[in-house]
């Protein structure tokens, strides 16, 4: 429930304190005084759009906080763990700072938030009706929604709601599908002829590099012949002169020396050690040069099948090592769109099958909807009888919508249908009411659905406009009632709203003539008797009025 606002320099506000009772407050105050003015405040703690003018001239910014017990309101502290905003004495504290440019900051416990989750934890904390909402139940939407909030069948628009997701999702994917078919045709017969092509070739993964290594190792044989035999024939087989031969001399020159003077050891050594290199040298290339073969068919074999993959590795504007990662690649287009192609034939099955349970999804909340429909008409009824509409009668309209398209909302068309005089043919409620009649349906309906409502305030904003006489003091009646189990905030005009209150607030202005100021005050018991008279009989009160007034407020 509501605890405490605070209003700093908002509108013509400077500085305001009020404190909430549970039960019913009533809100009154002479004309312009700004009654409404603290439920303003509450909707832009809500998360409501702010305009520029909302801060109070020649001041910097505007300050709204409302704080609310939570205790009983598991909802509410699921949401804050949720979001990771801590809650202490089981307080939820909504502030809103608002500068006279326009900038807006959101605070929910201290925490700054985006505006939006003030929204989120607000539908949870409380609910404004406006007094204007009359207006809305003859939208064929809103009345949707009544009988729906009535119905309180959740479960049953959730599922009906999965199953229209669904079936619009496969049928955007099906679109999708069919309008792409000849294009990707196209594209399908284009990857097919290059996959056939490259698997036609068959190139390995790796094998290029090897193609490439033996390509050049064949067309560079005869230099290879030539070169390794003039090195053997340098190295040890030259019976003239050679390196080996040369070397082994030299070495057993040193070694001889090195028998005389140890000093010069390490040397010989380094030429013993460079003889048995030079040595193993020569025998494997001795072993390299008699293995190299120059096999002509081989050679052409090696040549076509590198000089191949080059040309297709061009063809295909990749290098010739990426030809096989290419063609891997080809591969998995094809079978996505072979995969596409597939999905086409077996997606209108699935669309059938997502519509068939939409379907029934939707039959049963029809079903609902018309149980629901027949109560509600009956209590509706009766309150406007109890309202000052003697004859009224009041129906809910169940139809089947006639192009029987899909919606998120079922096939059902809602009407709210009433008939006010005695003969006179059910009709629609804005073909047949006025205003004044609409807002004490509307109210009915607000009363009615209540306990559907799982926030613990409800605030009505003279929601009571063109409501007099008995049927004003069955309206007191009923949203005391209603405050039996929840908080209930009413700012009225009629004295007997007023006084069916158990808590009365009273909204003077004041002006010194350069400046005006709003002020909040809360009513003693003399206090509520002097306003209710007030209320009943204008500026001038009289005795009459005051015992009118005591009498109100004894009831």
């Amino acid at each position: 429930m509501l605890l405490h606002l605070n209003i700093q320099n908002f509108a013509i506000v400077r500085a305001l304190d009020i404190d909430w009772r549970n039960g019913m407050t009533t809100i009154t105050g002479e004309t312009g005084a700004g009654k409404s003015i603290a439920i303003d405040a509450l909707g832009l703690c809500l998360g409501d759009r702010a305009v520029t003018d909302v801060v109070r001239p020649h001041c910097k910014k505007a300050e709204l906080s409302a704080t609310f017990d939570i205790n009983n309101n598991n909802i509410a502290k699921q949401w804050l763990e949720k979001n990771d905003i801590s809650f202490e004495d089981q307080e939820c504290i909504l502030r809103r700072l608002i500068s006279a440019e326009g900038r807006s900051k959101a605070f929910i416990n201290g925490s700054q938030v985006p505006l939006a989750q003030l929204k989120e934890i607000g539908q949870y904390l409380i609910n404004i009706h406006g007094q204007h909402e009359h207006q809305l139940i003859v939208k064929a939407s809103q009345q949707r929604q009544i009988l729906d909030d009535y119905a309180d069948h959740k479960n049953l628009i959730d599922t009906l709601q999965y199953y229209f997701k669904q079936w619009q999702t496969l049928n955007h994917e099906c679109n999708k599908l069919q309008e792409s078919q000849s294009q990707r045709n196209a594209q399908r017969q284009l990857l097919q002829y290059q996959v056939n092509e490259l698997d036609e070739f068959a190139l390995a993964e790796g094998e290029f590099e090897q193609l490439e290594t033996d390509y050049k190792r064949h067309s560079n044989s005869q230099q290879l012949l030539d070169i390794s035999l003039q090195a053997l024939q340098d190295l040890s087989e030259n019976e003239q002169f050679n390196i080996t031969d040369s070397l082994r001399t030299t070495c057993e020159q040193i070694n001889h020396l090195a028998s005389l003077d140890i000093n010069i050891k390490p040397l010989a050594a380094q030429l013993n050690e460079s003889l048995l290199q030079l040595e193993d040298v020569n025998s494997e290339l001795r072993h390299y040069y008699e293995r190299l073969e120059l096999d002509p068919q081989t050679y052409q074999i090696i040549e076509e099948r590198f000089s191949t993959a080059v040309q297709l590795a061009k063809k295909h504007h990749v290098p010739p090592e990426n030809l096989t990662k290419f063609h891997q690649h080809l591969k998995q287009e094809l079978a996505l769109i072979s995969g596409d192609e597939s999905r086409l034939d077996n997606i209108y099955q699935e669309i059938e099958t997502a519509e068939a349970n939409y379907i029934s999804s939707a039959k049963a909340l029809t079903q609902s909807r018309v149980s629901a429909a027949k109560t509600l008409s009956t209590k509706i009824t009766e309150s406007m009888r109890e309202l000052n509409m003697e004859h009224g009668q009041f129906q809910i309209s169940v139809t089947q919508n006639e192009n029987e398209k899909l919606t998120s909302h079922g096939l059902d068309d809602i009407n709210f249908l009433i008939s006010l005089n005695p003969g006179q043919q059910l009709a629609a409620m804005n073909k047949v009411a006025s205003g004044g009649e609409l807002s004490r349906i509307s109210l009915a309906m607000q009363v009615i659905l209540a306990d559907k409502v799982i926030t613990p305030t409800l605030i009505f904003d003279e929601v009571d406009v063109g409501i007099s006489g008995p049927t004003a003091a069955m309206v007191g009646t009923k949203l005391q009632q209603l405050s039996a189990n929840t908080q209930v905030i009413c700012v009225t005009h009629l004295p007997q709203v007023a006084s069916k209150g158990h808590q009365q607030l009273f909204v003077t202005k004041l002006t010194d003539g350069e400046h005006t100021e709003t002020k909040v005050t809360e009513l003693s018991n003399d206090g509520r008797v002097q306003e209710i008279a007030r209320l009943l009989a204008g500026d001038k009160i009289t005795d009459n009025s005051i015992a009118n007034a005591q009498e109100l407020l004894a009831s």
